[in-house]
């Protein structure tokens, strides 16, 4: 499976062609919703900002600090796992030119050294494990402290929200009602009561129209 998101070099005939070719499937993630691909957009969120405070003020050498940046990150203990990447994948803390001299090792045969190997990747991965679900329950409890978790039924009329505006004081939510053909909660799919549009939405960009009873 491969996830991304759904800009014209991902969502292409030429990609649609590799898919039926090599036989993955390729899932989009919600428009205006980086959250449905979390991780890369967290990566992101390091990576990019890292890049900007190195380049000139042209900014047309940013790729001169691709491989610095990379570098920085994979030997860099990371907030969730407690681990860097490159000791997730190698079973070791990275060697560097600023560390000190190393304790080392001795193994009578080849394959003892192997069989160590495994038995503290396996104990790093489930400490890496437990620690994953331990931050993504903290973050879940804390995010769902403050959002409400509303569900919407078919042919319920919601409004959606608007995107891209260049103006402050234009509405937020689209004008015309949207009319919900396809409920997968958290993901609808809104159909425009006047264009006939269909739009792939996510839960926090919906609100409901609320029809006030006249005695």
């Amino acid at each position: 499976v491969i996830l991304s998101d759904q800009g014209t070099h991902f969502h292409n005939q030429l990609m649609e062609a590799m898919s039926k070719l090599v036989g993955y499937n390729h899932i989009y993630s919600t428009t205006y919703h980086p959250q449905s691909n979390g991780m890369i957009e967290r990566f992101n969120a390091t990576f990019v900002p890292q890049i900007a405070k190195l380049e000139n003020k042209e900014n047309n050498n940013w790729d001169e600090f691709l491989l610095p940046v990379v570098f920085a990150y994979n030997t860099g203990t990371h907030s969730t796992t407690q681990y860097s990447p490159f000791q997730l994948l190698f079973g070791r803390e990275p060697r560097l030119p600023t560390d000190g001299q190393k304790s080392s090792f001795t193994f009578r045969k080849p394959n003892d050294y192997y069989e160590q190997l495994k038995k503290s990747m396996k104990l790093i991965h489930i400490h890496a494990r437990e620690n994953i679900i331990r931050k993504q329950h903290q973050y879940k409890t804390q995010y769902d402290k403050r959002r409400p978790d509303p569900h919407y039924a078919i042919n319920d009329r919601v409004l959606v929200r608007r995107h891209g505006l260049k103006n402050k004081l234009d509405p937020k939510f689209s004008i015309t009602p949207q009319l919900i053909i396809r409920a997968q909660h958290p993901v609808y799919v809104v159909r425009d009561e006047i264009t006939q549009v269909e739009t792939r939405v996510h839960i926090n960009d919906i609100r409901p129209i609320y029809i006030s009873k006249l005695n």
